[in-house]
């Protein structure tokens, strides 16, 4: 298929609701989802032929505003994805890439990153970004401070993101319409698709639905 997408980043939405809907605790909202939802679409993408796939899995506003009872049930469930998937993604040849302002996260899992992305930097089949602690703003404003000399090809290497392509599809699961901050230099002529099921739901089926709507849309890119 010529018109797959290379990159495509979604914006889980939606894991609160659908837990207090099933008269579940957030927290297993947020653990059905990295265990069943989270996994099932990065072998759907990669069995695609998806060569990059962003999972916004926790915001910087996120972790300034949520009690520190959820926050705390986030890191735990980061801790055990770190653990429990390197072995499983690295057979699999992805290669881990994470975004957003690591040093604010506890330093174990600082360290935990740092060996994640070391066991799969040489993969080559599909590249996983994992946005922790990342608010589009935020990550603006630290590729600012680390400007000498600003021209617009140069920017964008100190960016996150940098040596990874746009999104060319931004998928946004639980029914709200906005970006909220996620990549708003690199969403330039992102593709856009708003789902109103919770991500708990919203599964490869779902997903490849998405994708096939993508494949029918014309991209101009400005021209």
């Amino acid at each position: 298929m010529d018109k797959l997408p290379n990159h495509v980043a979604i914006i889980p939405d939606g894991n609160r609701r659908w837990a207090k809907e099933k008269n579940k605790l957030s927290y297993q909202g947020h653990q059905y989802a990295a265990e069943k939802i989270l996994p099932q679409l990065i072998d759907k993408l990669q069995q695609m032929g998806v060569k990059y796939f962003t999972f916004w899995a926790l915001s910087t506003e996120n972790l300034n505003n949520r009690s520190k009872e959820e926050i705390d049930n986030l890191l735990n469930l980061m801790r055990f994805f770190i653990k429990t998937k390197t072995s499983e993604l690295d057979k699999k040849n992805i290669k881990i890439k994470f975004i957003g302002n690591i040093i604010k996260l506890p330093l174990d899992i600082q360290k935990s990153i740092k060996s994640f992305i070391k066991k799969t930097e040489k993969n080559t089949a599909m590249t996983v970004v994992l946005a922790i602690n990342y608010g589009g703003r935020d990550e603006i404003l630290r590729a600012i401070k680390k400007i000498k000399n600003l021209e617009n090809r140069k920017f964008r290497d100190l960016l996150d993101t940098s040596g990874i392509p746009d999104p060319d599809l931004i998928i946004r699961t639980g029914g709200e319409k906005r970006l909220s901050g996620f990549m708003l230099w690199q969403s330039e002529y992102s593709e856009l698709f708003f789902s109103n099921l919770y991500f708990p739901d919203f599964t490869a089926y779902e997903l490849e639905k998405v994708i096939s709507d993508y494949l029918l849309r014309q991209r101009r890119f400005g021209r």
